[in-house]
């Protein structure tokens, strides 16, 4: 999948389904992920020149971008612009 314009595709990291003790989060209840690794990154537009670059850990918030299943795999389709940071 290629994200065109100034949209990238992160891989989400994993949604939490345990506690540290053990108790099992039922999926209504475990918070989506805020974070995850960028995995495509579209060529930008003309005002818009891209920063992030494949492999960067992201962090971006929970109301954004469109969540997609790739393989039985977790993504999300945003714009750069909804990225908060990169984490170094």
């Amino acid at each position: 999948m290629i994200p065109l314009a100034d949209r990238v595709l992160v891989k989400t990291d994993p949604i939490v389904t345990q506690t540290e003790t053990g108790i099992i989060i039922l999926d209504k209840f475990a918070e989506k992920p805020l974070s995850g690794v960028v995995i495509a990154v579209g060529k930008g537009k003309k005002q818009w020149e891209m920063t992030t670059k494949i492999g960067d850990k992201v962090l971006y918030n929970k109301n954004v971008g469109m969540r997609v299943d790739i393989d039985n795999e977790d993504y999300i389709i945003m714009r750069e612009v909804d990225i908060f940071a990169v984490i170094a």
